[in-house]
């Protein structure tokens, strides 16, 4: 009976303890999360900022999970790059080490659990008189008092070691090298269970200050509960977008490895602990816990933080994007070998990016085309999202490709070179504008949805040859995209702009006549709309011809 009242104690001291973190977090995320926010949205490029904001961050919200997954929701909405979010990942395992320090320092030393209750009864006036507007900071102070009730309860529950648990305790001690691995791996089960590393690590001292764990065994715990806190990321990361999901590669890349080579190193690891923290194992063991949890966090970003891009083009690797799915961020840097005669390779490499830009544009008027036939919700939900992400990403790619080619012209000696750069420059600029009337066809599309227009239906019919020309006319840039035309080509390009001109202007009379006869104004503009934007992504097609006519 004895033992089943301990493990019903147990049971709830850990649950009040895991209660009060989570109020405590929840309530300093509520009513600073704007500024947080804003702090981790507006990053700089600068790695060691963002190793110092992610410490921060995590260190107030007391929670390296929270923190981490922000983060992926930040790298997912595209305001924060994955090298940014490498950076601050980092800085968040650090933050993670408060929790420790809090307990270790305070946790035993005095009866924390003696003001526990006063601070919950503050906390719980402020959320009740509404007046006062401190609901955030009550829920807050209620947190901290249930943590540490919690953490009161929990020591009380476990008895000190004696003679009738000395067999016990020589379990852990006798496992030799094998308490390593072991330690290991019940530190990261129990964290990926309780989602807490921070609170993992507060039953760690607590067991290892009542005596039940060896300072070696609990040392492999809280190795193995970095590894735990990863779990949060991941089921963060799932149905995210390509970036995201690699931020998320990067956390659990980051705590393994360091886990790895801490174990590696394990008895040198805990002799520089031992050896920087003051006191005696035996008598400040709390202390050394903690301390060991803030030095191999250390150790890890100091390793690790010179490598943010290589790591972060690892991810990019090892994570390709679904079907599809179109990446939140395009980069194309330029590496100047000093020799001219690199300028072609340059050159060879911009051309596979326009080609790939072309694609997509291609794949954004497939996806208009959706629209003319299907004119519903359906449309919005499943295309529109996709849509703007391309054309966002297209505009990404002119800046990019748009400066690569710029230096590539610099560097260039050969007139003939510099002359099919000037021209790629000019394919660039029109690819990007045929985005940008790709979504604007579905962007009225949308209009015509939302305001439920009817079309006639033979309109809609007549429609289809006018896109069937537009979409021909892409797929014969794409065919020739980065290649100089031949007269006979040149002229093929001519009929078929030619033909999209003459329909455009009989798609405009018959709306003409239609408008004279009574028709809905909204949608008989709308349509027209629709017809010119059509036009617009032939004009281009025919831009991108004449370039590649001219192309030595």
């Amino acid at each position: 009976m004895m033992i089943v009242s301990i493990v019903f104690v147990l049971g709830g001291s850990l649950g009040m303890l895991l209660y009060g973190m989570k109020m405590m977090s929840d309530g300093i995320q509520k009513g600073a999360g704007n500024t947080l926010r804003s702090v981790l949205g507006f990053m700089t490029g600068n790695r060691f900022f963002a190793v110092l904001t992610g410490l921060l961050v995590t260190a107030i919200v007391q929670s390296s999970g929270a923190a981490t997954v922000m983060v992926v929701s930040f790298v997912n909405a595209g305001i924060m790059s994955l090298e940014q979010s490498a950076g601050v990942i980092f800085g968040a395992n650090i933050g993670t080490t408060a929790t420790a320090w809090i307990v270790s320092l305070f946790g035993f030393n005095f009866k924390i659990s003696a003001v526990a209750l006063p601070v919950f009864g503050i906390g719980y006036l402020l959320t009740a008189v509404k007046r006062l507007k401190a609901g955030n900071l009550g829920e807050g102070l209620m947190g901290f008092a249930l943590l540490f009730l919690g953490l009161d309860f929990l020591s009380s529950a476990i008895p000190r070691p004696g003679a009738e648990n000395a067999a016990f305790l020589s379990t852990f001690s006798s496992l030799g090298a094998l308490g390593l691995p072991v330690g290991i791996f019940a530190g990261l089960l129990f964290t990926m269970l309780i989602h807490s590393s921070s609170a993992m690590t507060a039953v760690i001292i607590t067991l290892a200050y009542n005596g039940l764990l060896t300072w070696e065994f609990s040392a492999a715990m809280v190795l193995g509960s970095n590894i735990g806190s990863t779990a949060d990321a991941v089921l963060a990361s799932l149905g995210t977008k390509v970036n995201a999901r690699r931020a998320a590669l990067i956390h659990v890349l980051f705590n393994v490895t360091g886990t790895i080579l801490a174990a590696l190193f394990f008895r040198p690891l805990l002799a520089l602990v031992d050896y920087i923290t003051p006191g005696t194992v035996e008598d400040t063991i709390t202390n050394h816990i903690a301390m060991l949890h803030t030095v191999f966090n250390l150790l890890c970003t100091l390793l690790f933080l010179p490598f943010t891009r290589q790591i972060a083009a690892l991810t990019e690797r090892l994570i390709k994007p679904r079907e599809g799915e179109i990446p939140t961020e395009y980069r194309l840097p330029f590496f100047d070998s000093g020799l001219k005669e690199n300028t072609a390779a340059q050159v060879i490499r911009a051309e596979k990016e326009i080609a790939d830009m072309a694609d997509l544009v291609m794949g954004m008027f497939a996806r208009i085309r959706k629209g003319f036939d299907d004119r519903s919700e359906r449309f919005i939900t499943e295309h529109l999202d996709a849509l703007l992400a391309a054309e966002d990403y297209a505009d990404q790619m002119k800046e990019e490709l748009s400066a690569f080619l710029v230096q590539c012209l610099a560097v260039s000696g050969n007139i003939k070179a510099q002359d099919h750069i000037r021209v790629l420059l000019r394919v660039v600029d029109d690819l990007e504008s045929m985005s940008d009337d790709c979504y604007s066809v579905a962007a009225l599309l949308r209009r015509s949805i939302d305001k439920k227009m009817i079309f006639d239906p033979e309109d809609v019919e007549r429609l289809h040859p006018y896109t069937d020309l537009a979409e021909q006319f892409l797929v014969f840039v794409r065919e020739h995209i980065n290649k100089r035309l031949s007269p006979e080509e040149f002229q093929a390009a001519s009929a078929l702009e030619d033909q999209i001109d003459a329909f455009r202007k009989q798609l405009k009379k018959v709306a003409r006549k239609r408008l004279e006869k009574g028709a809905d104004v909204k949608t008989e503009l709308l349509y027209l709309d629709l017809v010119r934007n059509i036009e617009k992504i032939g004009d281009r097609a025919f831009s991108i011809s004449e370039a590649l006519a001219e192309m030595r």
